[in-house]
C-alpha cells in the first residue's frame, strides 16, 4: 500500500471515534517547536574570548564536524529543518553573537551582533527565541551571578540580561512574531547552605531591576527557568522551582519548565495542567533526563506522550510555549536535532489522535476500566501511517529515509570539516 492507501485506512479507523485526521494535521502544521542552536556546536558560541563550560553544563562525546562558525552552525540547522516537518522557530543563547572579531563582554551586547541570525530567520520563515548566557564566563567562575554576594559582578549579570531583553525585543519587532527570553542561572552551592533566604532575596532584587522595563508582549516575553540541583550545585539552588513560580505568577512572568530539572520521581507532564490554572501562558524545555539533568536527545518515550497529550487535551497549544534543550556530541549532531524534534511533533500528533473527550467522560462517570483499555488500545491504533502522510504533505523524508540525506551531508560537509581541523592541529 501507498503511504497515501495506508493514510485514508488510518483516516477510517480513527472516524469510528469522532476524530478528523485531516483536522488534527491542520491543527499540528501551526505548533512551532522552538529548536535549540546548541545542539549543533556543544554550546561553544561565537565569543571573542572564549570559556570553558561551567555552571553545571558539561557535553560528552567528540563526533566529528562540529560547527565552528555561525556560517557552519546555520548550515546545518538549515539541513535539520529540511528534515523536520513544519515551520518552527530557532532559539539562540547570547553567547552565538557576531561582532566581527571584536571583544565585547556580555553586558554590552546589542541588537546589532545579532543581525546576521535575523536576516537569515527572515530568508527561511522562522521565528527566533534567545537566552542571556549566565555561565561560561570569568564572572560566573564560583558559580554564582544574579545572587552574587559581589555588587559588581550581581550588575554586570543584571546589565547581561537587560541587554538580552532588548535584543529579544528586537527580535520581535524584526520578524513580527514575539521572542521568548528566557532567563537561567546556575548560582547555588555544593555542600549545604548555612542561609538560604539571602541570596535568594538577591536573586529577587535582580530580576526586580531586570523587568522594571516593561516590553510589548507584541515583541517580547519573558520566561524564568528554575532547577533542582546541578554539577557545583548539588545542595542547593537559589532559583528553585518554589522561588520560579511564585515569582512568575506574582510578576506576570512566564515559567519555564524543563524536563530534566525536577527530581527524577517528579513529572512535568503532572505539573503542566495545575499550573494553567493560575498562568495564561507556560513554556517548555523539553529534554531527556538519565538519572539525572543529562539532556539526551529526546525520544517518543512515555512521558513525551504524556506531555503532548496533557497540552492537548487542556486545548493548550496556544497556552504552552514548546521549546527544546539536548545537546549530544557523541552522534550526529544534525540527526540528533532531526530524532529530537520529529519526536516533539510525533507524540503532538499522538496526543491529537486519541478520542480525549471521550476518555474524560469516562473518567468522569468512574468507568476506569474502559478509560484505562481505550488508552491502551490507542497506542497501537495507525498512528505511524498519519505520520508518513503528513510528512510526504510537507516535504520531508518519510520514515527512516532522512538518514540518507545526514549520511550524504556527513559525506560531503562534516567529514571535510573534520579534515580541516586535522590539517590545522598538524
Amino acid at each position: 500500500m501507498s503511504v497515501k492507501e495506508q493514510y485514508e485506512a488510518a483516516k477510517q479507523a480513527y472516524a469510528k471515534w469522532g476524530i478528523n485526521v485531516d483536522t488534527a494535521l491542520e491543527i499540528l502544521k501551526k505548533v512551532p517547536i522552538s529548536i535549540h542552536c546548541w545542539q549543533g556546536d556543544d554550546i561553544g558560541g561565537f565569543e571573542v574570548n572564549k570559556s570553558e563550560l561551567s555552571g553545571g553544563i558539561d557535553v560528552t562525546g567528540n563526533y566529528p564536524g562540529k560547527a565552528a562558525t555561525p556560517e557552519e552552525l546555520r548550515a546545518d540547522l538549515e539541513k535539520a529543518l529540511s528534515l523536520i516537518p513544519g515551520t518552527h522557530r530557532v532559539n539562540l543563547h547570547a553567547l552565538y553573537a557576531e561582532t566581527n572579531g571584536e571583544a565585547v563582554d556580555r553586558d554590552q551586547l546589542k541588537p546589532e551582533h545579532f543581525d546576521n541570525w535575523v536576516h537569515w530567520a527572515k530568508q527561511h520563515g522562522l521565528g527566533l527565541d534567545f537566552n542571556p548566557t549566565l555561565f561560561s564566563h570569568e564572572k560566573a567562575a564560583d558559580g554564582l551571578t544574579l545572587s552574587h554576594p559581589d555588587e559588581e559582578i550581581r550588575r554586570f549579570w543584571i546589565d547581561h540580561c537587560i541587554a538580552s531583553r532588548k535584543i529579544g525585543e528586537h527580535f520581535g519587532r524584526e520578524l513580527g512574531t514575539p521572542c521568548l527570553t528566557n532567563v537561567w542561572i546556575p548560582d547555588g552551592y555544593k555542600d549545604i547552605p548555612s542561609d538560604r533566604l539571602t541570596p535568594r532575596k538577591r536573586l529577587k532584587e535582580s530580576l526586580d531591576q531586570i523587568f522594571a522595563e516593561d516590553i510589548d508582549e507584541q515583541y517580547h516575553l519573558d520566561a524564568v527557568e528554575s532547577k533542582v540541583f546541578g554539577i557545583g550545585s548539588e545542595s542547593y539552588v537559589v532559583g528553585s522551582h518554589e522561588f520560579y513560580l511564585g515569582y512568575a505568577l506574582k510578576n506576570n512572568k512566564l515559567c519555564l519548565l524543563d524536563t530534566g530539572h525536577y527530581h527524577p520521581t517528579e513529572t512535568v507532564s503532572n505539573k503542566i495542567s495545575s499550573m494553567l490554572l493560575y498562568a495564561d501562558k507556560l513554556a517548555l524545555h523539553v529534554s531527556r533526563p538519565v538519572r539525572w539533568d543529562s539532556d539526551h536527545v529526546v525520544i517518543l518515550d512515555d512521558e513525551l506522550r504524556e506531555i503532548a497529550l496533557e497540552i492537548v487535551r487542556n486545548d493548550a497549544l496556544d497556552k504552552v510555549i514548546i521549546g527544546l534543550d539536548f545537546f549530544d556530541a557523541s552522534i550526529n549532531r544534525v540527526a540528533a536535532w532531526t530524532i529530537g524534534t520529529r519526536n516533539m511533533i510525533k507524540a503532538l500528533l499522538y496526543a491529537l489522535l486519541v478520542p480525549n473527550e471521550h476518555l474524560k467522560q469516562l473518567q468522569e462517570e468512574g468507568n476506569f476500566t474502559e478509560r484505562l483499555a481505550l488508552m491502551e488500545e490507542f497506542k497501537t491504533y495507525p498512528f505511524g501511517a498519519v505520520w508518513d502522510y503528513y510528512c510526504e504533505q510537507m516535504n520531508v523524508p518519510v520514515k527512516e529515509s532522512w538518514l540518507n540525506e545526514v549520511k550524504q551531508y556527513e559525506e560531503t560537509v562534516l567529514s571535510k570539516r573534520s579534515q580541516k581541523e586535522q590539517e590545522v592541529s598538524k
